[in-house]
């Protein structure tokens, strides 16, 4: 895939470039739904920025990337034996995750294949778990700076959850990661009700 040797071949620029990245509003948002001291599937961890946050407040980590060149970078930022280097596609989790955070990396997802890993999503969490997802707003979908990019409107996520009957929107908005940024992501914040 492309995308995965994109990541390969840029892990170190990218790693570079989001580990500064603050993501702390929005994580404070999803562990809002989480309780304290379950477990996390971080689900793209890119530079283990993320995963790190979540292991200083206590939580049971689990981080998944497809990159292996990424995965080396974020094992050595963790410090811990907590990151697979796994395909989103190859998830085989049972009601394990309290939270699936899915930060930026569902994008890489084609739209043909976005409700079949979300259903591998909700067979991870257990009953009342929690994903966070956040994808580029917009209708683009296809090669984008050497990334395949699948970008959504709020419209067609609110319609691809409801294809998913086990899951509810808790919530969905759109926001600028800062004041300055041309690009809009569209957050969603999706609780599992039921079992498949």
């Amino acid at each position: 895939m492309d995308t995965i040797r994109y990541y390969d071949k840029n892990a170190s620029e990218y790693y570079n470039l989001t580990l500064e990245m603050s993501m702390e509003e929005t994580i404070e948002e999803f562990l809002k739904y989480i309780p304290a001291d379950s477990a996390i599937l971080d689900l793209g961890c890119g530079s283990g920025r993320d995963s790190l946050y979540f292991l200083e407040e206590g939580f049971d980590v689990t981080a998944i990337d497809g990159s292996k060149e990424m995965c080396e970078l974020a094992e050595v930022e963790i410090g811990q034996d907590i990151v697979h280097h796994m395909m989103f596609e190859d998830l085989e989790f049972e009601n394990v995750f309290d939270g699936v955070w899915a930060c930026a990396s569902l994008l890489h997802v084609k739209k043909t294949q976005i409700d079949d890993i979300l259903d591998k999503i909700s067979k991870s969490l257990v009953k009342d778990g929690v994903l966070y997802m956040s994808v580029k707003h917009g209708e683009f979908e296809g090669m984008r700076d050497g990334r395949y990019y699948a970008d959504y409107r709020v419209s067609e996520l609110r319609n691809i959850i409801k294809r998913h009957p086990e899951l509810e929107i808790i919530d969905i908005y759109t926001k600028r990661r800062n004041k300055d940024d041309e690009l809009s992501w569209v957050n969603a914040f999706i609780r599992k009700i039921s079992e498949q």
